[in-house]
């Protein structure tokens, strides 16, 4: 019985390792027969092949031997060739890239046509080359719109490795005679991606941005410089120059930082001229000026009569501002609510200012945006109360919740209270401000010219419910304050039972 089982364990191996051998055979048959065919093939197809040296005679390198190197070394056939070289940019991390070895060759395929590139030999003055081969009855289909096709892919590619940079002006002149800039990397973190703002506004300016790098032979097409504009506005604090960063880097465009406060009309050599510093900057670059209201109220006159304002605006869309493509000009100005109050017409009108954006103070979808960056959290059991006090209307700062967030990030409960306190903290204080502004002496605007109790209207210190009211927050906030020792925070249950409290009086004692 043993030996029987024995022998039926040793057909099965011999039965396996034949089935095996078959198989492997039948793939390597397989392997073989697209081999000879491909042989075949080429055999019986006119191949016409292009050389591409690095240098020319005279020793002037080749633009199109770097970007066709740079194009061959993304192919994805890359990986299967027979030897490669392996090379790292050193820029960033894990940022390696492929070149082909020696003699080796990478299959591409174009408008249904089979292209492949050799590394050829190098020798004499024009050093290495890449040799391009396709059938000849391709060549006069593909040849030309595969190389225009080569040179997009390397320069996107060339683009996406190039360090962002951010440059500043300062006084003194090039060797030119234009402005001197200095520059040095922008290692700014901030991305589209994690910057805290509503999601379909940011989903918009992405595609627009999109349709901006794309759009080369459209903008020449309607006869209009490849140029776009972006006002950014809001209050202190909500990420304007954030948000500028992010569009640097998604972008991967250089930033220029122009000061127009130390800019001049020109010819007294206090600063550089508007013009200059724009003529001085290169092609895929943002012009970021900031403050642009502020410098707008400015009464300054140039040697030629010519006004801030109109200098301003020249700067903007004149004809200089049209010398020099692939630029993004962005515009920030302060504005305390979604208006921008006080800036002339001619100042925001398209072609000058294009897209405007605009950046609130932070409501519960962008808080939510900041929790999960800063703290990780994607829910918490303290949000529905973080989102009823900002339905109240209590409004913060980005900034604010993220150096509340940034302080108290070992503690994502101290955290979030932290922040409902700064809220209700907001609320009372843009009260007193807004009463203040109103009436001058009342706490409120409704209780002006009103029947506050005993008064009537007398112009003395009213205190109708409203002003109860306001004065039932400012205690709860009170002994918030004087309650927290532990964490330091200002625990929501005190002013709960405050407001309780005066809930009863105001009931006891009626107007």
């Amino acid at each position: 019985m043993m030996a029987n089982g024995a022998a039926s364990v040793v057909c099965a191996v011999v039965g396996g390792v034949v089935l095996l051998r078959i198989v492997l055979s039948l793939k390597s048959l397989v392997y073989c027969l697209g081999r000879w065919w491909r042989w075949v093939e080429e055999r019986m197809q006119a191949y016409q092949s292009f050389e591409i040296p690095r240098y020319s005679e005279s020793g002037l390198e080749n633009p199109l031997y770097r970007r066709a190197a740079a194009y061959v070394a993304a192919l994805p056939s890359l990986e299967d060739a027979a030897a490669a070289t392996l090379f790292s940019s050193g820029r960033k991390p894990n940022d390696f890239f492929l070149l082909l070895g020696p003699g080796q060759s990478a299959a591409d395929s174009f408008l249904g046509a089979r292209v492949s590139w050799t590394n050829g030999p190098g020798g004499g003055a024009e050093g290495p080359r890449l040799v391009l081969r396709l059938r000849r009855q391709d060549r006069t289909r593909v040849l030309r719109p595969y190389l225009q096709h080569v040179e997009s892919v390397a320069d996107d590619l060339e683009l996406r490795r190039k360090e962002v940079r951010l440059f500043t002006s300062y006084a003194g002149v090039g060797d030119g005679g234009g402005p001197q800039w200095r520059s040095a990397p922008l290692t700014h973190p901030a991305t589209l991606d994690t910057v805290a703002m509503d999601l379909d506004l940011k989903a918009r300016v992405r595609a627009d941005l999109e349709s901006f790098l794309k759009g080369r032979a459209y903008y020449h097409r309607v006869g209009r410089v490849w140029r776009r504009s972006y006002l950014l506005y809001g209050p202190p604090g909500t990420g304007k120059s954030t948000f500028v960063a992010a569009m640097a880097k998604f972008l991967c465009y250089d930033i220029y930082d122009v000061d127009l406060s130390r800019v001049t009309a020109g010819g007294d050599g206090v600063g550089a001229d508007l013009k200059a510093l724009l003529l001085s900057t290169t092609p895929r670059s943002v012009i970021l000026v900031e403050d642009l209201d502020r410098h707008l109220k400015g009464k300054g006159v140039g040697e030629e009569g010519e006004s801030q304002l109109t200098r301003i605006l020249n700067f903007m869309d004149g004809i200089f501002s049209c010398c020099g493509e692939e630029r993004v000009m962005v515009f920030t100005m302060t504005s305390d609510g979604g208006r921008l109050e006080g800036v002339e017409p001619a100042v925001l009108r398209p072609g000058r200012l294009d897209v405007h954006i605009h950046f609130p103070l932070c409501d519960f979808t962008a808080f939510k945006t900041l929790a999960s960056s800063y703290l990780g959290l994607k829910d918490h059991k303290l949000y529905p109360q973080v989102e009823e006090v900002f339905q109240s209307g209590a409004r913060i700062s980005p900034a604010e919740v993220g150096e509340i967030m940034i302080a108290n990030r070992a503690s994502p409960s101290r955290a979030l209270k932290s922040v409902i306190s700064a809220l209700h903290l907001s609320s009372s204080a843009s009260g007193r401000r807004l009463s203040e502004s109103g009436s001058g002496r009342r706490w409120d605007d409704a209780a002006a010219g009103s029947d506050c109790g005993n008064g009537g209207g007398s112009g003395g210190l009213g205190f109708g419910k409203e002003s109860i009211k306001e004065f039932k927050k400012l205690y709860g906030l009170i002994k918030m304050r004087s309650g927290s020792k532990k964490e330091g925070v200002m625990p929501v249950e005190v002013a709960a039972a405050a407001g309780a409290t005066f809930d009863k009086l105001d009931k006891d004692n009626p107007h």
